[in-house]
């Protein structure tokens, strides 16, 4: 997982247990910073007492884990021996985010007045619920939105996607030519995707989509 290395000191000395909640707790705070808010964190340093005394260690997150309302930070000693243990941690990051404020049905377009903002703990949303509005304002619901609901990012499709069964211009460009046509997407994707595209021809090829009725022939 992600690490943040804390090197001995020239003399040697000793961790305290202070210093290492210390490091723990600014490691989590460079981890909020993702976060558009306000950090607290509040962590229980006990279990430190009972190790071995440390003059390196690094404090890590076992890898793919995001910040929760609660949740262990690891703390590992490097030297003089090696050792592992956790430390407890509460947080809440204070900040901004947005519900409707009406209910939003599959393929309207999502504009700043479908919106309300409202304030508080931004890791108490549900996982994958959209903060920033500008990943939420000109997007297009792809699945019912509830009245005053916070939107996921599930639920939304970029404008400039394709969707499937759609028809779209093929696009194929070669050396000295380029050749257009038609096909159906087989698949829904957002620009930059690769999806499959069935031809005119009846023939099943790959493409990557330029925009919402444009894709690019895999040559």
């Amino acid at each position: 997982g992600a690490t943040a290395s804390v090197r001995a000191q020239e003399s040697v000395q000793a961790l305290s247990v202070q210093a290492m909640q210390e490091q723990a707790q600014d490691y989590l705070l460079k981890q909020a910073q993702m976060y558009p808010g306000i950090a607290t964190i509040t962590l229980d340093a006990s279990r430190l007492n009972a190790m071995p005394a440390c003059t390196q260690n690094q404090v890590f997150l076992p890898s793919g884990q995001r910040l929760r309302s609660r949740m262990s930070v690891g703390v590992r000693c490097l030297s003089p021996q090696s050792w592992s243990t956790s430390i407890a941690a509460t947080l809440s990051i204070q900040g901004h985010y947005y519900v409707t404020n009406r209910r939003i049905n599959p393929g309207e377009t999502i504009n700043q007045d479908d919106l309300i903002e409202r304030e508080g703990d931004l890791l108490a949303l549900a996982n994958g619920v959209v903060i920033n509005p500008e990943q939420i304002i000109g997007y297009v619901a792809s699945q019912r939105i509830p009245l005053g609901n916070a939107i996921r990012a599930s639920a939304l499709r970029d404008p400039q996607s394709i969707t499937r069964g759609q028809m779209v211009r093929t696009v194929a460009r070669g050396m000295g030519f380029v050749a257009t046509g038609e096909g159906q997407a087989l698949q829904s994707g957002a620009p930059g995707t690769q999806i499959q595209i069935k031809a005119s021809s009846g023939q099943v090829i790959s493409a990557t989509v330029l925009d919402a009725s444009t894709v690019q022939v895999v040559l």
